[in-house]
């Protein structure tokens, strides 16, 4: 019986095709919208936790802060110091601490080749803080820091520019006119979250860029501090004990402001994923309307097609069909208008999703999983806006209907 309702269905359908297929255009395009807006934005979302990753986890950033007068903000000084480094290490919960200074721009030769790029001085920890391994080579170590050694570790998108597909460890590169060693080359990371290279950097000793780079007025102070915490648990009571420390080894009387600061990354981390998160809902959203209006058009050409049979109703009722026969049929054609539309629907938003990354780039995750639930909501649609509709012609009075004209 099924099968004959099935039939009867595909032949009423095919009677009107145009009307049929603009009914199911207007599922093709929700199904399609919808489709491409989740694709988009879980790439988004993978783009941004890929970043993230790369930053390393469970980190604070220790920053020197200003000095203070009378309650006056004066120049930035280098409050934090090697030694403080060395305390917080000590502190519970506390695996890696790694003093640096902002990375500062400088030209950098080998042989013919010239590229500017950033130097970050610091010390080994810093790889560790960062999960920043070595692909060639190997890092330098607590020795090379000691004596000042002029090594350096090359971004993979410095490597690029100055060795192309020649292998620079042990090479000799000049920084600003300084000759430095290649210990080795560090995995690429790609862009950091406000867009910049984080391959295109030179890691050197942090001493070496106070005593024979740049120079440096402020002998065993540093600029900034990574440390990293045993866990995201233990995160909230090690800045607490931070910041109680500095305080006490700074000697700041109760009242006076930090002259230091102390970021979260972990949290500026999970802020970036889920404002990324909150967007790929809202793309969502925005795409489901297409599938409501879509639904809305099903209901309204039922309406109209049962005004259209409704002595056809009246027949089938007259020998003997049951309402829920009635309300089978007209539900049977919804949904395969419904199901129809979504199929191509999800073509099509594969087709689009593929394409918007083959012109722009832009990273797309098509999943199954969103794929079923974007065929069953617009299934789902073809029910809910179908019933009424057929609710309505296996309701109609026999009698009245063969009457229709």
């Amino acid at each position: 019986m099924l099968k004959a309702m099935l039939e009867e269905a595909w032949q009423a359908m095919g009677a009107n095709r145009l009307r049929t297929f603009l009914t199911m255009l207007g599922m093709v395009i929700g199904v399609g919208a919808v489709v491409l807006m989740i694709s988009v934005g879980q790439g988004a979302r993978y783009a941004v936790n890929q970043t993230i990753s790369t930053m390393g986890s469970n980190l604070f950033i220790l920053g020197s802060g200003p000095s203070v007068s009378g309650g006056v903000k004066g120049s930035t000084l280098f409050t934090l110091k090697m030694a403080d480094a060395e305390a917080i290490e000590e502190l519970d919960h506390v695996e890696v601490v790694a003093p640096y200074h902002h990375p500062a721009p400088a030209q950098v030769q080998f042989g013919a080749n010239n590229w500017k790029s950033s130097v970050v001085p610091t010390v080994p920890g810093y790889l560790d803080c960062r999960v920043w391994n070595t692909v060639a080579g190997r890092p330098f170590s607590d020795s090379d820091v000691r004596s000042a050694t002029t090594v350096a570790l090359l971004g993979w998108t410095v490597a690029q520019k100055l060795f192309g597909d020649m292998d620079p460890v042990d090479k000799i590169i000049r920084i600003q006119g300084v000759a430095f060693t290649v210990l080795g080359v560090l995995a690429p990371k790609g862009q950091s979250l406000d867009g910049r290279d984080q391959d295109d950097t030179l890691v050197i000793p942090l001493t070496t860029y106070q005593r024979k780079l740049f120079g440096e007025s402020f002998r065993g102070s540093v600029q900034l501090m990574m440390v990293k915490a045993a866990s995201s648990e233990a995160m909230p009571g090690v800045e607490k004990s931070i910041a109680a420390l500095l305080r006490q080894r700074h000697r700041l009387r109760e009242g006076v402001a930090d002259d230091f600061s102390i970021r979260n990354l972990t949290a500026v981390a999970e802020s970036a994923a889920e404002t990324t998160r909150i967007m790929s809902l809202l793309l969502g959203a925005i795409a489901s309307i297409s599938l409501l209006v879509g639904g809305i058009g099903i209901m309204n050409i039922m309406l109209v097609s049962v005004t259209e049979r409704t002595r056809e109703i009246g027949i089938r009722l007259a020998i003997g069909a049951r309402e829920q026969d009635i309300l089978l049929q007209f539900l049977l054609e919804a949904i395969i208008i419904s199901v129809a539309g979504c199929c191509i629907g999800v073509v099509l938003g594969i087709g689009g999703a593929l394409l918007t990354n083959a012109l722009t780039g832009t990273a797309i995750i098509i999943s199954g999983s969103s794929l079923l639930v974007s065929f069953l909501v617009a299934a789902g649609v073809g029910v809910f806006f179908g019933y009424y509709p057929a609710r309505k012609a296996a309701r109609l009075d026999p009698i009245e209907s063969l009457r229709y004209q």
